[in-house]
């Protein structure tokens, strides 16, 4: 039971709340009234608490049906993390490329130079690799080895390759950068170039549409005949420009990137470049 004293503290606290005091505005110049308001400490209180609940509410409501929520620990769907993996792999992507292309120029600058024999270049790839290869100084019983099988294998016809490309200026299907490699263990016949839904598909060289269709797995597919034996595929893509038996130039538009079929994983072109019925790497012949 509380006693008489704390009644009357209690008493006295809540008459202090609930008191109401008046809240006037008068008139300057005809000291009338023009609004009068009666008001307490708990009005006061009340109108606040109701304040504070409808931002709540409201801030409540914009961070669960908005993009914002993606950005609270924990919130983030499928969706955008998917988006994220993929963006983080294209950066990688990318920065592999730009390193490839510094050594690229920087090795075409050395032949520029005579610091290194263009004969000795054996495909554009190779251009990305041999300023590592150089970095080590050969020793003189490397040099003696390299002279006598040099010599050794001058005219040996069994060291020249059967896939020669003489005279054949092949084009970039795409713009984008390079998501996947050639993988022949794999099974993966092709390079796959991440691009923009819609960006032009170019045929790598002159020659003769052999397959323009659609398939469950690949969704748009068209295959282009090149002299010297070389058949281009152009799969998953958004549309095709092309129909069979059409003749197209290097660098013409013959389909659109697109995302269209099972296998796909995303807007990109998976490109394959086949040579007497076998797959080869096509980043040997064009630099993505």
């Amino acid at each position: 039971m509380p006693t008489p004293k704390k009644r009357r503290k209690s008493k006295a606290f809540w008459n202090n709340i609930k008191f109401k005091y008046k809240l006037t505005i008068v008139n300057e110049n005809t000291l009338e009234e023009v609004v009068g308001l009666h008001v307490s400490k708990l009005n006061g209180i009340s109108v606040l608490l109701s304040v504070l609940t409808v931002l709540f509410l409201i801030a409540s409501l914009i961070v669960a049906f908005t993009p914002l929520r993606n950005y609270l620990p924990g919130y983030m769907n499928s969706e955008i993390r998917a988006q994220v993996v993929d963006n983080a792999l294209r950066v990688d992507s990318l920065q592999q490329l730009v390193e490839r292309q510094n050594l690229y120029i920087m090795n075409i600058q050395d032949i520029f130079r005579g610091d290194v024999k263009a004969d000795t270049i054996q495909s554009i790839d190779s251009l990305t690799t041999l300023r590592q290869d150089s970095l080590m100084k050969r020793t003189k019983r490397e040099e003696e080895f390299r002279k006598q099988y040099e010599e050794k294998e001058k005219y040996n016809l069994t060291t020249i390759t059967a896939m020669s490309a003489d005279g054949l200026n092949f084009h970039c299907p795409t713009r984008g950068i390079v998501s996947s490699s050639f993988n022949a263990e794999q099974k993966h016949y092709g390079t796959d170039i991440a691009a923009n839904p819609g960006e032009s598909v170019l045929a790598t060289l002159d020659g003769t549409v052999i397959l323009s269709t659609y398939t469950a797995e690949t969704g748009y597919v068209i295959q282009v005949q090149h002299r010297q034996d070389f058949v281009s595929t152009y799969k998953h893509c958004g549309s095709l420009l092309k129909k069979e038996g059409d003749t197209v130039k290097g660098g013409e538009a013959i389909a659109l990137v697109g995302n269209t079929g099972q296998l796909s994983t995303g807007p990109h072109l998976h490109f394959e470049l086949w040579h007497r019925g076998r797959a080869i790497n096509p980043e040997i012949y064009i630099v993505f």
